[in-house]
């Protein structure tokens, strides 16, 4: 191994990313399997799925949730997408909308059906929890390039599968986090794990991407999600019993108007 090859990459990192930057991080190897994880997850047009939302306090007590997603995507931008919730009662008929963008911070809409109104999330709102549960808004949004700064860091081996354990620091400042650290599979290019650490750069929250399954030949899909947050003792489990590919839903879809409309 050449160590002044080594010496500069290391240079290169503190002088793109600061002293935060790891050692030996490789910013253009992270760059590029972002982007690979990014490309091969292309071209699915829309989606619709139905997922049930188990909160879990640190006492272990749970609550459960009913939700409908879609979501399209989005030609040279975010993609977009609409979660309605179905039960309980309680929380019947609450939607949010997400809007993801690549060059300007997300538009977030919230309707709550008690009030019979649309709230617009702020950007410096989005970090915080999303209907009670340890995802925040800011979780809610697609994955894009853009919005991050890469340095990766290792090969690592997880639960036998072989991983790239990448970093990724977020490019808007309104951002919870200071990184997240995510491990990638280097056969499919599937995220199984993702760490966030908050703005004192402590571990905050860990998700695990379970039970994928491949659809239309290309794309796969985690149908359990776990997010556990380390500080608090709560997590959030999200189970996916159905995903539906090409159901021709079209830009209509998803403006604010659909909000109200979703029952």
């Amino acid at each position: 191994m050449n160590l002044l090859k080594l010496k500069g990459a290391a240079t290169i990192a503190v002088l793109l990313f600061g002293f935060t930057a790891p050692v030996w991080a490789d910013a253009a190897k992270g760059l590029q399997i972002a982007a690979e994880r990014k490309a091969r997850d292309e071209g699915w047009k829309d989606s619709e799925a139905k997922t049930t939302m188990i909160l879990r306090n640190a006492q272990g007590e749970e609550s459960t949730r009913q939700i409908r997603s879609i979501a399209l995507e989005v030609a040279n931008d975010g993609d977009k997408g609409l979660t309605i919730f179905d039960e309980p009662k309680d929380v019947r008929g609450t939607a949010f909308l997400n809007h993801s963008h690549t060059g300007k911070p997300d538009d977030q809409w919230l309707y709550l059906p008690a009030l019979k109104r649309v709230k617009r999330i702020a950007s410096r709102n989005k970090s915080g929890p999303f209907m009670g549960s340890e995802f925040a808004y800011e979780d809610l949004s697609s994955f894009e390039l853009e919005k991050f700064r890469f340095n990766y860091l290792k090969d690592e081996t997880l639960n036998g599968v072989n991983t790239f354990v990448v970093e990724q620091v977020p490019t808007d400042e309104f951002s919870g986090y200071s990184k997240t650290l995510v491990w990638v599979d280097q056969q499919d290019y599937k995220v199984l794990k993702i760490e966030f650490y908050d703005k004192k750069n402590s571990l905050l929250k860990t998700l695990l991407l379970q039970d994928y399954q491949q659809y239309l030949g290309k794309y796969w899909r985690a149908l359990k999600m776990t997010m556990h947050n380390h500080q608090t003792g709560k997590s959030t489990d999200l189970l996916t019993q159905d995903i539906q590919f090409g159901k021709g839903r079209t830009d209509a879809d998803f403006d604010t108007n659909a909000l109200q409309r979703s029952k």
